[in-house]
């Protein structure tokens, strides 16, 4: 058979760095042994029942059997205008400052085409969430990395990046509660961040996929509620983690008009809309009852204290989150982060993701995702127990 060859574009992309993690924990798996997988960042919960029964509902309107409107349906927009409003009292025109996506991912890698010409600067942190990387690729820009340490509580610091960047950068990613960190971002970091992009012009994305999850009372910040922020970018939310819908693809855009405009343009070329019985349901999680999302923040938490607490119990110096349901551990001597993850599945049958594939500051730490019951993250810690390795 004939083999077409892929194009440029398709062969300049970034690998997949979690396909490989899949494939290796599968082969695991596939052999018989009882894998506890912590390596990937994909909800373990039921969508809320209450969501799900509005699906089913809407799914017998032969409304919604239909082509939904371009830009998805108002009351969508609406329930995300309320929902900001009710969280974080920020007001949203619906019609102009928000754009449905089809899941928060879907508007990271689109951000970068909407705003960006070849050769344009984009601000990333480092660490990061690999897929800012492919929106920078599939743009033809140039990507400068902000090092997030941990001496800084894994917040950028803006003093660090050149002045030719800083002058050159068109577009910066910023992601509170982060991945891969769990760190969480202040009030004083945003109004920091919205007086360097307002000096230099610089359109600001805050991926705020963990927004719902803080613990230690802490709700996390909006990057929205700092004054200014709306004449300096966006924040892009996902109903993924909030309440537990990472399969149904649904998120939005919020902010800058002129922004959610160019999303909405080039959406209209790629796509109609999203199923009009997913929007509906969208619009009940976002304005229906809230004791599930509350109950889920709890549950999370319960998870940190778990494994946190028993992993320093063994000796291991490792930070609790502030946010997000995943922890950044950092690898014990004379490994690396890969090869700790090699030899934590190798002989603990543990899948963690390794922090390199986050980026080079991510190298020295190992990405945990909380998504597994308590007991099994008690388990993981008698696993390591065993190994031996902090005396």
């Amino acid at each position: 058979m004939k083999h077409f060859q892929q194009s440029e574009l398709l062969n300049s992309l970034p690998k997949q760095f979690f396909a490989s993690l899949v494939q290796r924990v599968n082969q695991y798996v596939e052999q018989g042994y009882d894998v506890i997988n912590l390596g990937q960042g994909n909800p373990d919960q039921p969508t809320p029942e209450h969501i799900v029964e509005k699906l089913k509902s809407a799914a017998e309107n032969p409304i919604n059997h239909k082509y939904s409107p371009f830009r998805g349906f108002s009351y969508l927009k609406e329930a995300a205008a309320s929902f900001y409003m009710r969280e974080y009292g920020v007001s949203l025109d619906p019609e102009k400052e928000v754009a449905i996506l089809f899941g928060g991912k879907a508007g990271l890698v689109e951000i970068p085409q909407c705003l960006l010409n070849p050769g344009d600067t984009v601000l990333v942190p480092d660490p990061g969430y690999p897929d800012y990387w492919s929106g920078v690729e599939l743009a033809k820009a140039n990507m400068v990395t902000m090092p997030l340490r941990e001496q800084n509580g894994f917040l950028p610091k803006y003093e660090e990046i050149a002045e030719e960047h800083l002058k050159a950068a068109k577009l910066m990613f910023l992601n509170y509660p982060n991945n891969p960190t769990g760190a969480t971002a202040t009030n004083s970091f945003f109004e920091e961040t919205v007086a360097l992009a307002t000096q230099n012009d610089i359109c600001v994305v805050h991926d705020f996929a963990y927004g719902a999850i803080g613990f230690d009372g802490q709700k996390p910040v909006s990057f929205l509620q700092t004054e200014g922020a709306k004449e300096t970018g966006i924040e892009i939310y996902t109903l993924s983690k909030t309440y537990n819908m990472a399969g149904w693809r649904v998120g939005f855009a919020a902010g800058n008009e002129s922004v959610i405009s160019a999303i909405n343009l080039l959406q209209d070329h790629l796509y109609v809309s999203l199923f009009g019985a997913v929007q509906e349901a969208a619009a009940e999680a976002l304005t229906g009852p809230q004791d599930c999302v509350k109950e889920l923040n709890e549950l999370y938490e319960a998870r940190r204290n778990t494994l946190i607490n028993g992993l320093q119990s063994l000796g291991w110096e490792v930070t609790a989150p502030k946010g997000s349901f995943f922890a950044w551990l950092k690898v014990p001597e004379g490994f690396t982060s890969q090869t700790f993850s090699d030899y934590l599945l190798e002989k603990a049958y543990i899948a963690v993701a390794p922090g390199v594939g986050f980026g080079t500051y991510g190298e020295g730490y190992v990405r945990v995702g909380m998504l597994t019951s308590v007991e099994r993250l008690t388990e993981v810690v008698s696993r390591i127990r065993e190994l031996n390795i902090f005396k």
